[in-house]
């Protein structure tokens, strides 16, 4: 861990990073989190019998949309050309509910961390949303950096 924020001055005032001196590389990130539902809910989603049409695969669309547009929604973040985004999103009878999985990649000086973990968030609230009008108890959790490759730093994984 560092001893300083990279996005605080040294006045103490919040900062966009300059990345201008670092090389450009290849990166990639993986974020993942959860839904949990009604076991009811889930079957609704699985059997596409929800009024708003097919959960998942609209989710799929806005997870890949957030991705592309989280420098308008993190104030300090680089707007970055990505050159993947891959949202995927499973019923798991365990939870029961939906586990999201999202992996960015772009060619550039920052990373693209942000981006995957707002790809598997955004899928996560675009399930909530279509399926509130029949469970509105349902819980998003677990959002999470699962890895990221590339850059100054090097690897990272959960493990």
């Amino acid at each position: 861990m560092t001893d300083r924020l990279s996005h605080v001055g040294p006045d103490g005032e919040a900062r966009m990073v300059d990345v201008s001196s670092k090389p450009v590389t290849v990166r990639a990130a993986r974020a993942a989190g959860s839904i949990r539902m009604a076991a009811a809910t889930l079957d609704a989603i699985e059997a596409h019998s929800l009024r708003k049409g097919d959960v998942l695969a609209v989710a799929r669309v806005a997870g890949i949309m957030g991705a592309k547009r989280t420098a308008e929604l993190i104030p300090l973040c680089h707007p970055l050309p990505l050159d993947d985004v891959q949202v995927t999103l499973t019923p798991d009878r365990s939870l029961p509910g939906i586990r999201a999985q999202a992996t960015a990649r772009t060619t550039g000086r920052t990373g693209v961390e942000m981006e995957a973990i707002v790809a598997a968030s955004i899928a996560l609230l675009t399930v909530y949303d279509m399926a509130k009008a029949i469970d509105r108890g349902m819980t998003i959790g677990e959002v999470m950096l699962l890895e990221k490759t590339g850059g100054q730093r090097g690897d990272w994984s959960r493990g």
